[in-house]
């Protein structure tokens, strides 16, 4: 008790003069939250040598000025916290600035957590959706022929249920650019190098390919086999695309450019059923109009399309990445293609 007493006596003036020099740049501190009569009171406690520091999409072009220790304390009603309509809950950002209320065009409110309205497009429909790598080399045909070989049992087990099929497709789909992007990240902090924007382009992918699978969990809800048959198939292909792309980066690639062709293939089939009235062209889910500023009128058919044309340009970009490793180069030798923005 006695030493900590004695510690707490020296790091405190420490820390008020060393603070300044560390934190000058930075802006760090405690957040408290305080529920208040319906009214979340959000304590900031700021160090910043001077100025005002402006957040990205505060109503009315408002910010937050910082000061040598500034303490600063701000009223926000909870709804403006949590814009999605779920259980009103304060949180505050991780690096310690007020969360701005962000809005769309009009002035209302922005209903999504997941994404921004600067992450935000619109999909390229015009792609070339019947291009095929032809398997050439051995590692060519080994990815095509794994591909080809996992869509049997696909196809028994999903059958014409295209939007489960879809949904499960994701949860898979969505797991190689993480894997890719986070090996790229550790080799380039191991060679202390850049890595060409690949490590943004592929964890890119990986986030778009999610919204894929938040927008079809609006549609089709999985019954309890199929959450479990997740659980196995990520298991199993995480760990396995792990060891792959750390073995042969250029045949995971080409395995991820198959992959996108079937994907292709499936959502061709998925708009044939929806044309057909087979499956009903139910209303676009709402997270898929602001995903993909689609009109207010869209429909399931329309949020298809963009999601096969997604699907088109995530083969092309690992196509084009496993050709660079065949002609003996790294990614960060070779621009990444440009995102879907």
């Amino acid at each position: 008790m006695i030493m900590t007493m004695k510690s707490s006596k020296l790091v405190g003036p420490l820390l008020k003069q060393l603070g300044p020099r560390f934190f000058s740049s930075v802006t760090t501190g405690a957040m408290i939250n305080e529920p208040v009569r319906g009214i979340l009171l959000i304590r900031t406690a700021t160090f910043h040598r001077a100025g005002t520091l402006p957040v990205p999409g505060v109503r009315n072009g408002s910010t937050v000025a910082l000061g040598n220790t500034e303490v600063q304390e701000k009223e926000l009603p909870n709804s403006s916290l949590n814009g999605d309509g779920q259980d009103k809950k304060g949180f505050v950002s991780y690096w310690g600035i007020l969360p701005a209320q962000v809005t769309n065009e009009d002035g209302t409110v922005w209903r999504w957590n997941s994404f921004r309205p600067w992450e935000t497009y619109q999909a390229n429909l015009s792609i070339d959706l019947k291009k095929h790598h032809e398997p050439n080399t051995f590692l060519d045909k080994v990815a095509y022929w794994t591909i080809k070989a996992l869509r049997v049992p696909t196809d028994i087990f999903f059958q014409r249920r295209y939007g489960c099929r879809a949904m499960m497709l994701e949860t898979v789909a969505a797991v190689p650019g993480m894997v890719a992007g986070m090996l790229l990240h550790c080799k380039s902090l191991r060679r202390f190098e850049h890595s060409g924007g690949w490590i943004k382009a592929l964890l890119e992918e990986a986030e778009n390919e999610r919204m894929h699978l938040m927008t079809f969990m609006e549609v089709s809800r999985p019954r309890w086999y199929e959450r479990a048959l997740v659980f196995a198939v990520q298991g199993v292909f995480f760990n396995v695309y792990f060891l792959v792309y750390l073995i042969s980066p250029k045949l995971a690639h080409r395995a991820v450019g198959y992959l996108e062709e079937e994907a292709i293939h499936s959502y061709t089939e998925f708009l044939k059923e929806l044309d057909k009235g087979t499956i009903e062209n139910v209303p676009a889910p709402a997270i898929a109009i602001d995903y993909w500023r689609l009109p207010a009128d869209s429909t399931l058919r329309d949020v298809v399309l963009s999601v096969r044309a997604d699907e088109a340009h995530h083969r092309d970009v690992n196509h084009f990445a496993s050709d660079i490793h065949y002609q003996g180069h790294e990614l960060r030798e070779a621009p990444a293609p440009l995102g879907y923005h």
